[in-house]
């Protein structure tokens, strides 16, 4: 383990579209010093081409030989990674050029292990939708498991406090499993500021069905958390309901100049 290095994961799963502005997003970093996973889940794209035009000694290129899932993915990005600190980049999402800097200013300066941060929503085309995104100022254990409040490309943990962090092997929500996993080691501390932008697309698990998003989290609870199924069914509803509390609540239009 490497002080002061931050292991940014990003798995990716034909995303040629937006991974080389995700890529940009962290060479343009004012904090320098880090190294980028990207593990990528045997895309038939032109993913390869594009990582391959990056020609940074601090990007890690790994690809599975056969489509195994995002979990399986992200656990193998993360056993690769040598930082005191991980964080996590969806390949189509962005960073804003002062997120690793402030985020990691944030935490040694409050001695915090654990943090995420606000950020915006974007299009597709990048087009800003006017929706920002906030959260608790501290997410406890007991309001992890109401909502995965931190984005992934919101959250960073110390690697030197948390250890090594796997998640079972579910085709959704995995970056929620990793999240439940943080969350009874440490409370996650909000860094009130915009430094990410998230990309809604029209695959994403935000536009499913009702019953598949249900699904999804029962799962999460039930194979990967290893609740009774009751329990998990219960924590499952209770998500969906605390799902719409938290738009509500934490998601806020602003006009963008």
């Amino acid at each position: 383990m490497i002080d002061g290095l931050v292991s940014i994961i990003m798995p990716s799963w034909n995303t040629g579209r937006f991974i080389a502005k995700s890529i940009q997003s962290v060479i343009n970093q004012t904090y320098t010093n880090w190294e980028l996973i990207i593990a990528d889940d045997c895309s038939s794209d032109n993913t390869d081409e594009i990582v391959n035009s990056f020609h940074d000694k601090r990007i890690i290129y790994l690809k599975n030989d056969k489509n195994l899932g995002a979990a399986f993915t992200r656990n193998r990005a993360i056993r690769e990674a040598k930082g005191e600190w991980i964080a996590f980049l969806d390949s189509d999402d962005l960073w804003l050029p002062e997120k690793l800097e402030k985020q990691i200013n944030f935490m040694n300066n409050n001695r915090y292990v654990f943090s995420y941060h606000e950020y915006v929503k974007i299009d597709e085309n990048s087009n800003s939708l006017n929706i920002y995104v906030s959260g608790p100022d501290v997410v406890t254990k007991k309001k992890m498991y109401n909502y995965g409040y931190p984005g992934c490309l919101s959250f960073m943990y110390s690697a030197k406090e948390m250890g090594l962090i796997q998640v079972k092997d579910i085709r959704k929500n995995n970056d929620y499993a990793i999240l439940l996993k943080l969350c009874k080691k440490a409370n996650c501390y909000l860094l009130k500021e915009n430094l990410a932008q998230y990309r809604i697309r029209k695959v994403s698990l935000s536009h499913d069905k009702l019953k598949k998003k249900l699904k999804s989290h029962y799962d999460l609870f039930h194979y990967c958390d290893e609740k009774a199924a009751p329990i998990a069914f219960w924590y499952a509803c209770w998500n969906m309901f605390y799902g719409v509390h938290k738009k509500i609540k934490y998601e806020k239009k602003y006009n963008c100049m």
